[in-house]
């Protein structure tokens, strides 16, 4: 590949690298809105900050490959290719959402781009992503399956069970967990005894740490592990360092008690992968600060006439709550 075609690929990544975490951002802002003007049912977890995470790790995957989510899985859905409209119709309970509006925030999935959930259970998508690893590998299909988990997880019995299982059979499987700093309202530090890539470990199972607010970095490690995948050479653990703007969810509002105003000052101020890798565009003169701006404006845009679409939207017939629920018997070639 010449110079030229090679730099004008990467800006296409680096710019859609950056759109995407944008997208995650406004979808998160909007979000945050719907709840405090109590248009949204339930409670939701905010991704902002952690952008990075799920773009970096998304954007070297195949539209084929698999994720599994978790409660704070909206910046996992929009990274893996889902669209506003729908996202934010199930969020609201409606019938062109993802799941028609029976998901919500926590449960939202997306198939078609191999989203295959997110999950409220701490730890409960584990053995999902290593059975679609497992699937993957009797079937030859060269798919990557990622699991992403926070940090809390990492106490949950399932994920040794799973990572045991998953080292003896070499399963093409990258297991991220996204290290906030906090257990829901306890310091990670509080509750994790030791180093976690060192449970992982333990195991036989090769682990990386990263910078989670460093998009390329995180890109860089997920496409070599991807292919690494693909060869066999599976699986893979990733602890990526990164910080959640908001508490546990949207209404944990003062959190003095547990985390320092000056600490959460830091982090946007300073460490802002959205704000940081923009800087860097600039800096490398692949974009300058107005275009930048322009898909700013163009994504917020997007997002609020998403938001009205949704609150106009449908909700679901009454006659679809048990749809999905239950087997169609008669379907079957049963007896009803």
């Amino acid at each position: 590949m010449s110079a030229a075609k090679k730099k004008k690929h990467n800006t296409e990544e680096y710019l859609r690298m950056y759109t995407q975490m944008v997208r995650i951002r406004a979808f998160e802002d909007n979000a945050n809105q719907l709840y405090l003007s109590a248009k949204m049912p339930g409670l939701t977890h905010m991704y902002s900050g952690q952008e990075a995470v799920a773009v970096g790790i998304c954007e070297a995957l195949t539209p084929e490959d698999k994720i599994t989510s978790t409660h704070r899985g909206h910046g996992h859905c929009v990274a893996k290719g889902a669209h506003f409209k729908e996202m934010f119709c199930e969020l609201l309970g409606k019938e062109e959402g993802y799941c028609r509006g029976k998901g919500g925030s926590m449960h939202i999935a997306d198939q078609a781009n191999g989203n295959l959930g997110a999950n409220a259970i701490v730890g409960g998508s584990m053995g999902i992503a290593t059975g679609s690893a497992l699937t993957a590998k009797r079937l030859g299909t060269g798919h990557v399956t990622v699991c992403f988990f926070g940090d809390g997880a990492t106490a949950q019995g399932l994920w040794y069970e799973v990572m045991n299982m998953a080292a003896l059979w070499k399963l093409p499987v990258i297991y991220a967990c996204e290290n906030n700093g906090y257990s829901e309202y306890t310091k990670t530090e509080e509750i994790a005894a030791g180093s976690l890539t060192a449970r992982a470990e333990a195991f036989g199972i090769e682990s990386f740490k990263v910078d989670g607010q460093d998009v390329l970095a995180v890109n860089k490690l997920a496409g070599e592990l991807a292919a690494r995948c693909r060869k066999g050479q599976g699986p893979f653990f990733i602890e990526l360092d990164t910080y959640r703007y908001h508490g546990h969810h949207v209404g944990d509002i003062n959190r003095d008690y547990y985390r320092a105003k000056d600490e959460e000052t830091e982090w946007k101020s300073v460490r802002d992968p959205i704000t940081n890798f923009g800087k860097w565009l600039i800096d490398q003169k692949i974009m300058t600060a107005d275009e930048l701006v322009a898909i700013d404006n163009e994504i917020a845009a997007d997002a609020e006439a998403a938001v009205k679409y949704a609150l106009d939207a449908k909700y679901p017939d009454v006659r679809e709550v048990d749809m999905h629920v239950y087997a169609d018997t008669a379907a079957l070639g049963e007896t009803p």
